[in-house]
């Protein structure tokens, strides 16, 4: 699998455009996923200059076959510097070890801790612990 990294000094890459990132995963997170709309805006969070983070797209065959996207939060040591908003692999393609290799990508280019949040139920959850991620804290959320 080869990497494309997009973030806000590389800008939007014309071959892998935002639209196409965000189809993309508005696809491949099925019940886990947002809105078209709500993934734009996090694509747009990342290419602001006074936010930032990382968009990293996994191709294989010239096909995107993953996504990550991770903000950056603007915190050190109390927060995390970065918060991983979205993975999805194409749902065709896994079992393959795309979901791995995606995230060992966007750990070795994350300046600072990482953050995510991840439902209970979803299979993901293996693969984070496995990668070290640990669950030091109940999210708890007031929706107003």
């Amino acid at each position: 699998m080869e990497f494309k990294q997009i973030n806000n000094t590389t800008g939007e890459n014309t071959i892998y455009s935002n639209k196409t990132i965000a189809q993309f995963l508005c696809t491949h997170l099925e019940q886990y996923g947002d809105t078209i709309e709500d993934i734009t805006k996090c694509i747009d969070y990342v290419m602001n200059p006074n936010k930032g983070g990382n968009i990293v797209v996994g191709i294989d065959d010239q096909k995107i076959v993953g996504v990550v996207i991770l903000n950056n939060t603007g915190m050190k040591d109390f927060i995390p510097e970065n918060i991983l908003v979205y993975i999805a692999v194409d749902n065709s393609q896994r079992g393959k070890g795309y979901g791995k290799q995606l995230m060992q990508k966007a750990i070795s280019i994350a300046e600072g801790n990482i953050a995510l949040h991840v439902e209970p139920d979803n299979p993901a959850k293996k693969l984070y612990e496995s990668l070290g991620f640990t669950n030091k804290y109940l999210e708890m959320r007031l929706i107003k």
